[in-house]
This record gives structure tokens, C-alpha cells and sequence, in this order.
């Protein structure tokens, strides 16, 4: 996408360069490439009024996410459907080599950069059950959540 701002008129630009088919948005006037008219540009309050709800629509995401804390149901769904993917195979076969390398799996999926953090120099072994790993894990993904720094969770729940 592009932005293109001309005599006070705001241009969106998004399309297919190979195929030739754009779409422009004026202001909140639609049009295709090959029916692309001139008209009259809006006056400055509607091209400022245009610029801060496209800025304010671009920053919904970040700020919804930020929010609200994942919920444990969140948490248990996502990892049901990365529980879903390892067994389709698109983990590859060393996933579903055993229940300890699927949990391994399913928590790199869930959250790579938790996993990274709180995992990967030291993956779960067979039959170990880590339990400060564990909620040093779901507080990382929380604090991901929330938009916030994970530096310092490693360790956090140390005894």
C-alpha cells in the first residue's frame, strides 16, 4: 500500500503491479484502475479529517491488543490448535515423536519468543515436569499480551 498526498487530497493506493488492477481511496471515494476520473479535491478540513481517522484506523490493532491481558481459555485454545498442527504433520515427524517432543513443539508454536526465552537452551525431557518454568512461561505470554517487555521473566519465580 501506498500513500500518496497531492493538493491537499489523500491517495491509498493498493493493487497488483503485475496484473496492472489498482484500487485508490479518495477521501472515501472508491475507484478502479481503468474507471479512475478526476474530480475536485475535498477541502482541507476533509483531507485532515481523512489523514487522522486513516492514522487512528492504522493504530486500532496495537492498541486493542494492549488492552487486555491472554486469558488461560486464549491460552488453551491456541495451543489445542497447535496441538491440531503437530499432529497434521506440519511440524514434520520429529514432533510427533513422542508426547514430551510434542509438548516441546506445541509450546515453540504457542509462543516463540517464550519458548526461546524460557526453553529452547534447556527443552523439557521425558517425564519432567518443570513447574517454575512453567508459570515463568505463562508470564511471559502475559506480559507479551500487554505489549511489555519480557526481560526479567527468566528467573522471576525462582525460590
Amino acid at each position: 500500500m501506498r500513500i500518496l498526498v497531492k493538493n491537499q487530497s489523500l491517495l491509498l493506493v493498493t493493487g497488483d503491479q503485475q496484473r496492472g488492477a489498482y484500487r485508490f481511496f479518495l477521501c472515501g471515494r472508491t475507484v478502479d484502475s481503468s474507471t479512475m476520473e478526476t474530480s475536485r479535491a475535498p477541502s482541507s478540513s476533509v483531507f485532515v479529517f481523512c489523514f487522522l481517522l486513516f492514522l487512528s484506523l492504522s493504530f486500532v490493532p496495537s492498541v486493542l491488543s494492549k488492552s487486555r491481558p491472554i486469558s488461560d481459555e486464549e491460552i488453551r485454545q491456541k495451543k489445542n490448535e497447535c496441538y491440531a498442527d503437530i499432529e497434521s504433520g506440519l511440524w514434520g515427524w520429529q514432533c510427533k515423536s513422542s508426547s514430551t517432543a510434542k509438548e516441546n513443539c506445541a509450546l515453540r508454536c504457542l509462543s516463540p519468543p517464550c519458548y526461546e526465552l524460557i526453553y529452547e537452551s534447556d527443552p523439557l525431557e521425558e517425564g519432567e515436569k518443570d513447574l517454575i518454568r512453567s508459570q515463568e512461561y505463562k508470564y511471559c505470554m502475559y506480559k507479551l499480551s500487554l505489549g511489555e517487555s519480557i526481560d526479567g521473566v527468566r528467573g522471576s519465580f525462582d525460590l
